[in-house]
């Protein structure tokens, strides 16, 4: 039996960056719609790195690199995955449409998904789209979905941080892919 000790940054057997780059991705993107807080764009730098998303795409008023508060959160993961900013966050979300992405908007609606019955595949390129931290997704954004999804909750708020749901959408993406170790 192992012996529960904590592991040391160099025994976790972590990829540079160099390798991340040339490693491939998974099918998944995160689309940020005015969300306004540097740490929590920061926070799902460092998400999509941890995950090896393909991209994170930034919109609106959404705070860009190299922000303090972008880095103070993200930790180099900034450098290391790829993103691009859509002044028009509907304008962007329908190119990505266009390109053949799956749109999985992450929001409380009449339709939406309990997250756990949610089934992307992996052959699929998705782009999880997060709103703003207080209005949510923009409403006109909503017409572009292809699905709703709803991470249940059980106490007295209304939703999670942003960047605390952009993990479980991802986890939740790689269970169902059944990524739970990719090469």
């Amino acid at each position: 039996m192992k012996q529960n000790k904590k592991l040391k940054a160099s025994e976790l057997d972590r990829m540079d960056a160099a390798a991340f780059e040339a490693a491939p991705k998974v099918g998944l993107s995160v689309f940020l719609d005015n969300v306004r807080s540097g740490l929590n764009v920061g926070s799902v730098f460092r998400t999509a790195d941890g995950f090896r998303l393909e991209r994170v795409y930034l919109s609106g008023i959404t705070v860009q690199p190299p922000h303090r508060e972008v880095l103070k959160s993200a930790i180099g993961a900034e450098q290391t995955v790829a993103y691009t900013y859509f002044e028009d966050s509907l304008a962007g979300l329908r190119s990505l449409k266009e390109k053949g992405f799956q749109i999985a908007i992450v929001e409380q609606t009449a339709a939406s998904l309990p997250l756990q019955h949610w089934q992307p595949l992996a052959e699929q390129r998705w782009v999880a789209v997060l709103g703003n931290e207080v209005k949510g997704v923009s409403e006109e954004l909503l017409q572009l979905a292809d699905i709703c999804l709803e991470v249940p909750q059980f106490g007295t708020k209304h939703s999670f941080n942003v960047s605390t749901c952009c993990a479980m959408i991802c986890w939740e993406y790689m269970r169902s892919c059944g990524l739970y170790r990719i090469e």
